[in-house]
């Protein structure tokens, strides 16, 4: 294939979208209404028909897979899945040249890996966008589906007050950058030993936003409009030798109906699942009145067809 026939001909620079903290405000709110347009059917058509996108896992899925799968097909366009066994880069091909032979196949290249090293040299090499479908440091589709997901039932989400309680891993890095983004407050409640770098907390306060540490569950969750956890064990940590270490720490924690009703009478549960009922959350919570999870979870779908009709310029 000639370069002036392959898939990013004629381009300026890819729209990546691999963190939150790339973007200004503007941008992420126009990811998301076009999100919120495909879920209302307000797009017309099949605005990627024709076009091609590769997703990469090197971590397992349900959601992020499903989720783009679907949404890339009703949107019109093709799916290619690879796990890490099907590529080369698994027997030593630089993951640079396998960018390189891609963005003259595809249009877009979706990546889910425990390595952020590895999404940005991806990134770095790729001529077509490349979407951070997770990493270890982070996973903003899912902060855009619980953005949705908020103010779907409780309105603007700036200016409100969301509690983490947990473990400060991947997705509680992504709260801190989307509460610089779309300006809500953020308390977190974790362990010492447990708690988001130090410096991404500082840089989300020099960008404006009102985020506060602790390592009480009660005064992070006091009078917020909604309550997040995780996993106390994510996919990065699994194999890891320091479990129970991590269960002991993690234990007084756990979201139960005592502290939910620390929070506004009108909170909402989100959990961005896989589930462990018992361990990070009560039972009686995740599957309660105030549980949003399923709906969060089904605006994954939506969000990434904002994320990639912006990227490929294609709405």
């Amino acid at each position: 294939m000639s370069a002036a026939l392959h898939p990013a001909a004629g381009r300026g620079a890819p729209r990546h979208f691999l963190e939150l903290s790339d973007f200004d405000s503007a941008t992420l709110r126009r990811m998301l209404d076009l999100g919120r347009a495909a879920k209302s059917g307000a797009i017309a058509g099949k605005p990627l028909a024709g076009k091609h996108v590769a997703l990469i896992f090197e971590k397992p899925s349900t959601r992020t897979r499903v989720s783009f799968e679907v949404g890339i097909r009703q949107l019109g366009g093709e799916v290619v899945y690879l796990n890490s066994r099907d590529l080369q880069s698994s027997r030593g091909e630089e993951l640079s040249d396998t960018a390189r032979v891609l963005s003259r196949y595809v249009d877009a290249i979706m990546l889910r890996t425990a390595d952020v090293r590895r999404i940005r040299e991806l990134a770095a090499h790729a001529t077509v966008p490349v979407i951070n479908g997770l990493t270890d440091v982070s996973h903003p589709c899912q902060l855009m589906a619980d953005v949705m997901t908020f103010e779907e039932h409780r309105g603007p989400i700036a200016g409100q007050t969301v509690a983490w309680v947990g473990d400060g891993n991947n997705v509680a890095r992504s709260f801190i950058q989307a509460a610089a983004r779309f300006g809500f407050r953020l308390r977190l409640a974790t362990p010492p030993q447990l708690a988001p770098p130090a410096e991404l907390i500082a840089w989300a306060r020099a960008e404006g936003a009102e985020v506060t540490l602790t390592a009480d569950p009660e005064e992070a969750v006091a009078g917020a409009r909604a309550v997040v956890t995780d996993a106390w064990v994510s996919m990065s940590d699994e194999g890891k030798d320091g479990a129970p270490a991590r269960h002991n720490l993690l234990s007084p924690y756990r979201v139960t109906p005592a502290l939910m009703a620390k929070a506004a009478a009108d909170a909402i549960f989100l959990h961005c699942l896989p589930a462990h009922r018992g361990e990070e959350v009560a039972a009686e919570v995740i599957d309660g009145p105030q549980s949003v999870v399923f709906d969060e979870a089904e605006n994954r779908l939506h969000a990434q067809k904002g994320v990639l009709l912006w990227a490929l310029g294609a709405a």
